[in-house]
């Protein structure tokens, strides 16, 4: 199976890799065209354009401005070691053997605005762009335009490479809105995760988007390839719930948050 996540607004870039294994992002070439573009905006059109505050803006204009398709070593990290957020304080990866990095690499994939598709030791370099921002790029009015069926492709690519026919949605809407489902070859398989709150289950963003990340952590740690092993997920009091779920729905329950 192939699992899906979303990258994370938060990076770290200071502390020193867990792993020197790494890798080249596969969609380079379209990740220069979009810098391309973002290279000519200033700062005050950043702002604008992603919602951000004059000092994040400046940050991102300086990022991109630096960026390079043939970055120093000193400036790039690999994907899932540089991204930080509910999702990857879930995952846990600075604590990845050898071993399980490996594994990861065959098994996650992190959908990405400025990327497409990073594996998990591909180096990037920092920068942010959500899936969700309409950038104008060319005749293409949007970032999920600009992608098309490249994404697709690509995760179509490696489910053919692991002989799988499953992929686990473990991303947000805004992010897996890139992916063409009618042209992915694989049943698509989306566990939810819901807490007990005020008398009843309910999603609750942050403890959702950790979840995300521990079950991703699960499945690299035991080595899953058949998606039913992931019903034995029960990290951090979580279960799986029969009841609730269907064929393309997976429902975890947790009666006690942490």
């Amino acid at each position: 199976m192939l699992i899906v996540i979303s990258p994370a607004k938060t990076l770290d870039f200071e502390s020193d890799a867990s792993t020197s294994i790494h890798t080249e992002p596969e969609l380079i070439d379209q990740s220069a065209s979009l810098i391309k573009t973002l290279k000519k905006m200033a700062p005050q059109d950043i702002a604008k354009l992603m919602k951000l505050s004059d000092k994040l803006a400046t940050l991102n204009f300086d990022r991109f401005q630096n960026w390079s398709k043939t970055p120093k070593k000193e400036t790039v990290k690999q994907a899932l070691l540089a991204f930080k957020g509910d999702v990857y304080t879930g995952l846990e990866a600075d604590t990845f053997s050898t071993e399980e990095f490996r594994f990861a690499q065959k098994h996650l994939r992190i959908l990405s605005g400025l990327y497409g598709v990073l594996r998990p030791l591909d180096l990037m370099q920092p920068y942010r762009l959500e899936m969700g921002t309409k950038l104008e790029v060319g005749k293409h009015r949007s970032l999920y335009e600009f992608w098309g069926d490249a994404i697709t492709e690509t995760l179509n690519s490696q489910l053919k490479k692991i002989k799988s026919k499953t992929l686990i949605n473990l991303a947000s809407n805004e992010y897996f809105d890139s992916v063409k489902t009618d042209k992915l070859n694989a049943q698509i398989i989306t566990p939810i995760f819901k807490d007990w709150k005020s008398g009843k289950y309910k999603i609750i963003s942050f403890y959702a988007k950790k979840a995300r990340g521990m079950m991703s952590a699960y499945a690299i740690r035991q080595k899953i390839t058949d998606p039913e092993a992931l019903k034995g997920f029960d990290v951090a009091g979580y279960s799986f719930d029969e009841a609730s779920s269907n064929a393309s729905q997976w429902v975890f329950l947790r009666k006690d948050s942490e």
